[in-house]
């Protein structure tokens, strides 16, 4: 087989109207202003246009997000303290979006320096032979954030710099500052260095960073050099890792002007819009299915059986509803297979705008798809230590417990009794993972109710056939859980509604 290489990042490419030259750049009545200064003045307008000044954050509107800014405005570095998949990365890499999009650079610096505001000998000197003959260059906004995952081999040449042994080579003296490469930090000036996971960063490298936070410089070995860096540093941290892997030495949690603490969504309706701006669905996840999953994601989260230092992440809740919606193309998929089979027909495709799907079963997710969420995704679950054995039964658990207060929360007050009456003459209702929307809508039949029902469920007037059999399941299932209908799982999967509870 060939080699399949990655597609290359496209480089934005700068407008042809920027000034070329350091002259041009000076009539241009260009200001130099520091990265911090430029993240205030840029937060400042779009708090004044009323411009979205994070977009895609979720929940964190009145809590974590003026946090954030009073940090910015006051030129704060900051840490941000959450447990896992509270959305710290993604908040962190949104910063970037305030710098200008375009900013000046003297072409080939390392450290991206300013043309007004050289900092290493060979910036300064090539300055002032050129003056305002000195070209210019621009760099793009996103190539202004660096970001290191802290790791305990990261080592300080990785994130500060080392000598360089092949510049020694060539016959330069240690003392001269050429002789140096230049890590992570110092390549990021003038802009946004980000530290993920700052407590596995080992103590000693932490020791690194003093001088980056509070004097503003960097030391390389035994090198009498100050650099004055310009840049804004972020880090994030998991607070468990303070005892169960390292922690953030004080000194450098010290220099942090600013520790904001983030939290998973405060209530329901936050959790549904960040799963419905962050889940890839492949099929129709109906509102009350997405409802249920993020009932069970928050009751996963304060279940006394989890171990509430670890955290549920944010994507649980996500990596459920897009296994749920797997489940659904899976059934469509699985039951025009068996159709075409039947036929004697060949087996094929369509696909849509959400991927393929067949066209005997259009793919929309139940209510009975979420039951393999509990195996799939026990590994995003740290138990407390005496569950051991109980956690799919413990999941299970809190699967039905959130289906039962979305049932009640979506349809109380509904007159339900046309589905008790389906099955009072002992018949039986079959459902399950390969029951296809017309065999369910041929053993229901027509059902009083129904009708609202549906409504109630947001699927409209004219609901397809897959989602009147996805609602249908829903009130069966709600029902049993409710005590008034009785519910087997038989040998082949299928799963049986008749009789009472």
């Amino acid at each position: 087989m060939g080699r399949v290489t990655a597609p290359s990042p496209v480089i934005p490419v700068p407008p042809a109207d920027l000034p070329g030259t350091l002259g041009a750049l000076r009539a241009a009545g260009h200001q130099y202003r520091t990265v911090k200064q430029e993240l205030r003045d840029n937060l400042l307008a779009r708090m004044r246009s009323g411009e979205d000044r994070f977009p895609g954050i979720v929940g964190y509107d009145d809590t974590v997000l003026p946090e954030v800014e009073r940090a910015l405005l006051a030129g704060h570095d900051m840490v941000l303290l959450g447990e896992r998949g509270q959305g710290k990365t993604r908040l962190i890499r949104s910063l970037g979006a305030l710098l200008d999009e375009w900013t000046p650079v003297i072409p080939g610096s390392v450290l991206n320096e300013h043309p007004l505001h050289p900092l290493t000998p060979a910036s300064i000197a090539q300055v002032a032979e050129a003056g305002d003959d000195l070209p210019v260059g621009w760099l793009h906004r996103s190539l202004r954030y660096g970001e290191k995952l802290a790791t305990p081999d990261t080592s300080v040449g990785d994130l500060i710099g080392d000598v360089d042994p092949i510049r020694i080579a060539q016959g330069r003296t240690l003392g001269d500052p050429e002789t140096i490469h230049f890590g992570l930090v110092p390549r990021t000036n003038r802009g946004i260095f980000a530290v993920n996971e700052l407590p596995d960063l080992a103590e000693r490298i932490q020791v690194a960073l003093l001088n980056v936070l509070e004097e503003r410089d960097i030391q390389v070995r035994g090198y009498q050099l100050r650099l004055p860096l310009d840049l804004l540093l972020v880090a994030s941290a998991n607070p468990e890792d303070y005892t169960n892997r390292g922690r953030i030495i004080t000194p450098l949690k010290d220099r942090f002007g600013a520790e904001i603490r983030t939290h998973y969504p405060v209530d329901l309706e936050l959790e549904l819009a960040l799963i419905r701006q962050e889940a890839a669905l492949v099929a129709e996840v109906p509102e009350h299915v997405l409802e249920v999953l993020a009932r069970f994601a928050r009751a996963v989260r304060e279940s006394p059986s989890v171990d509430p230092r670890s955290g549920v992440s944010a994507r649980f809740a996500i990596a459920a509803a897009e296994t749920v919606a797997g489940a659904a193309l899976r059934r469509a998929g699985l039951l025009a297979a068996a159709g075409q089979a039947l036929a004697g027909a060949p087996y094929t495709t369509q696909s849509d705008n959400k991927g393929p799907f067949l066209s005997s079963e259009a793919a929309v997710a139940r209510v009975g798809d979420a039951v393999s969420v509990t195996s799939t995704l026990r590994g995003k679950v740290e138990f407390e230590s005496g569950e051991e054995g109980r956690e799919i039964e413990i999941l299970a658990h809190l699967l039905r417990t959130a289906t039962a207060e979305t049932f009640r929360a979506r349809l109380a007050g509904l007159d339900l009794s046309g589905f008790t009456a389906l099955v009072e003459d002992g018949t039986a209702i079959e459902t399950g993972e390969l029951v296809g929307a017309g065999e369910l809508l041929r053993q229901v039949g027509t059902v009083p109710g129904l009708a609202k029902v549906l409504e109630r469920l947001g699927m409209g007037d004219a609901p397809t056939p897959e989602e009147a059999a996805a609602g249908i399941e829903f009130v069966l299932e709600g029902l049993h859980l409710t005590r008034r209908l009785g519910k087997d799982v038989t040998d082949s999967g299928r799963t049986v509604y008749g009789g009472r509870g």
